[in-house]
């Protein structure tokens, strides 16, 4: 068995596409063009779903990609919703053959609460990380953490369009860290320097550590699946800029 690739291991299918959603806000015509060209695109494997509400299911009539639905309505028996996003769970809106369930879950006083229950009913979580209320690095390392303590897999969305934090947004990059060097979840999110992080074939690093692509497939299986962006093209020219992208 091969050495996995730690960029592939890193980034596949990292992105979730909502690019009819704030702060694209793109009308569902030019959405489509525009994930379409993701699709198209030499870095196409960074592609995860669509991301599109549940009562606009109808205007995907003539596409076949996956698709993470927005729980806004019922959803119909389609074969192409892979996974839902929800605040609420309301299981008989929910097709039987979706068993990728995302509930958002805030973080406050009752974070580790929603995640017991979230963990013992078979459920995902989602975090926002940007938006009217951006969660400090130190909310969303106890998010981190406790999703890990949980063995609970997690998903993020809003504001993560920048690879590495500043202007007080987040970065995605400092997410993977986090998500990835176990015990030193706050100092990954608090990293500003882009210098800090590196990413070839053989390893992704964060100052002082590292790790493999064995290592890092281990943890986005078990623990961070994906983030939702309604930009394909500015996280991923984040990463061309810095180099990390496989050739």
């Amino acid at each position: 068995m091969g050495t996995i690739d730690a960029r592939r291991a890193l980034l596949a299918r990292l992105i979730d596409h909502a690019p009819t959603f704030p702060p694209a806000s793109l009308p569902p015509p030019e959405a489509l063009a525009e994930d379409a060209h993701a699709a198209a695109s030499p870095h196409a494997f960074v592609l995860a779903r669509l991301v599109w509400p549940a009562s606009s299911l109808a205007q995907l009539a003539s596409s076949d990609r996956a698709v993470s639905a927005v729980l806004d309505a019922p959803l119909p028996e389609d074969a192409r919703v892979e996974s839902v996003e929800t605040r609420d769970v309301v299981r008989d809106r929910i097709p039987s053959h979706v068993t990728e369930i995302y509930v958002e879950t805030p973080v406050d006083d009752g974070l580790e609460d929603r995640l017991d229950h979230l963990s013992a009913d078979g459920l995902r979580a989602k975090v926002r990380c940007g938006g009217p209320e951006v969660p400090g690095d130190a909310d969303l390392a106890r998010f981190v953490r406790s999703c890990r303590e949980r063995g609970l897999v997690f998903k993020a969305t809003a504001g993560l369009h920048r690879a590495v934090r500043g202007d007080g947004e987040h970065g995605f990059l400092n997410l993977l860290a986090a998500v990835v060097f176990k015990g030193d979840e706050e100092d990954a999110l608090a990293e500003t320097e882009p210098e800090a992080f590196g990413l070839d074939a053989a390893a992704f690093s964060w100052r002082d550590r590292s790790a493999s692509g064995e290592e890092i497939a281990r943890v986005r299986r078990g623990l961070f699946h994906s983030m939702g962006s309604c930009s394909f093209f500015e996280p991923v020219g984040e990463l061309e800029a810095l180099g990390m992208l496989p050739p």
